[in-house]
């Protein structure tokens, strides 16, 4: 059976999160969904729950079955692919994950990155972040969550535009200098095309988008935002492959909570004409996946990083010394 794609949404407090799912399984190309919530709000999805099958899972308009973290994001993922292999819930076909306004993003991928269990059963679709048109500049100025969950975004819905033009307080320019590379989208009275945001994974060939890597939309000193860093490591020789295993241990060992998050496309000297995926948050990344083919006429590897505090020249001269090193070793 193929594996499931998983999307996360998150977003500060009021900014929209449940409105935005609520319409969002209304739509046609959310069928046959699970929703894992933290728990029901006001908002919340009550208007659409059909009946309780059980204290912890109810089932949905459209075929979608809905249930609450019991502490373990990992162990309640794990119990809805169960249920689904045994029959007691419904065939779904995707997984939405709505976060607490409050919660860092970051645990819950790291999660489902690194579970054995589901290593095989789930994949990481996207993460989809609210912003409030109206108070989203006051809140990435007074909460640094909203930063992180705006800067680890792959898309970010603008919401409440009918009570303020984002461009009026500065919000787009912001939003876009935290995270230049995520498609900025706009909410109509809380719904949106579902199409716009579903479809796409950070790591998985399958899903490989050009444009995040586009280095113009990195051509100004890195983008920042309080201590977020955003920038794009460019490199037109390939690197060994022993250069890269080091480069992502070192990172993996040493950066810790200061690297949110990396996504790259690595032309490696070992797999000419066949680049590597690369996708990591935090201290946990995936091991490389591999493309056929270069999917544009830029063969260069392309890194993009999101960071609290980190420096693009110190990632830069991390990996001119790992790569130095490595070829000297290997002249030997």
């Amino acid at each position: 059976m193929a594996p499931v794609p998983v999307s996360v949404i998150t977003g500060f407090l009021g900014s929209g999160k449940t409105t935005l799912l609520a319409s969002l399984l209304r739509d046609p190309a959310l069928t046959r969904t699970a929703v894992i919530v933290n728990e029901f709000g006001a908002v919340g999805l009550d208007h659409l729950l059909v009946e309780a099958s059980d204290e912890e899972i109810v089932s949905l308009d459209g075929g979608c079955v809905c249930c609450t973290v019991r502490g373990d994001l990992v162990r309640t993922a794990g119990d809805l692919l169960a249920r689904r292999a045994a029959g007691t819930v419904s065939q779904f076909e995707r997984i939405v994950i709505e976060t607490t306004g409050l919660a860092d993003p970051a645990p819950i991928l790291q999660a489902l990155m690194t579970d054995a269990a589901l290593a095989d059963s789930l994949y990481l679709e996207s993460v989809i972040t609210t912003v409030d048109a109206a108070a989203g500049a006051a809140t990435l100025d007074a909460h640094p969550e909203s930063v992180k969950q705006a800067a680890l975004a792959d898309r970010i819905v603008i919401t409440k535009t009918d009570l303020r033009d984002p461009a009026a307080n500065g919000l787009a320019e912001r939003l876009h200098n935290l995270n230049p590379a995520a498609p900025k989208l706009t909410a109509v009275h809380g719904a949106i095309d579902a199409s716009r945001l579903f479809g796409g994974a950070p790591y998985d060939p399958r899903f490989y988008d050009p444009a995040l890597y586009d280095p113009r939309l990195y051509d100004v000193p890195a983008h920042r935002h309080a201590t977020v860093s955003t920038f794009c490591l460019r490199r037109s020789a390939p690197l060994r492959a022993v250069t890269l295993t080091l480069f992502l241990q070192v990172l993996a060992e040493h950066c810790g909570a200061s690297l949110l998050r990396l996504k790259g496309l690595v032309d490696v000297l070992e797999s000419p004409g066949h680049p590597a995926v690369i996708h990591g948050v935090q201290h946990v990344f995936h091991p490389p996946a591999w493309l056929d083919a270069w999917p544009d006429g830029d063969h260069s590897t392309r890194i993009v990083v999101i960071t609290l505090g980190l420096e693009a020249r110190w990632i830069e001269d991390l990996l001119d010394a790992l790569d130095d090193e490595v070829a000297a070793l290997q002249e030997r």
